[in-house]
């Protein structure tokens, strides 16, 4: 597949890029490099080959899920720059 000019120009605006001059061919080049690597992939033969679906044959081991108490209210605020009460203070984000 030949990348033009175009595609480039394409797809830095979907990517939110800018390439001018030497940065542009330089894209273009490793555009065409990555496309010419995929097309061989199409000369494997694929025929007998299942899907892939996992990437291994472990299966997660997860702890049961148990509710503790690991630092109490008055712990988690002792260090806070500001609080009121219960709560953290933090400076109003948002206007209304």
């Amino acid at each position: 597949m030949k990348i033009t000019e175009e595609i480039v120009d394409h797809i830095a605006h979907l990517a939110r890029l800018e390439f001018e001059g030497d940065d542009k061919a330089a894209i273009r080049t490793d555009m065409e490099n990555i496309i010419t690597f995929m097309d061989r992939l199409n000369e494997l033969d694929t025929e007998n080959v299942e899907p892939l679906i996992f990437m291994s044959d472990e299966v997660n081991r997860l702890r049961e899920d148990v509710a503790q108490v690991m630092i109490s209210q008055k712990e988690a605020l002792h260090n806070a720059p500001k609080k009121d009460s219960d709560y953290f203070r933090i400076p109003k984000v948002l206007d209304k």
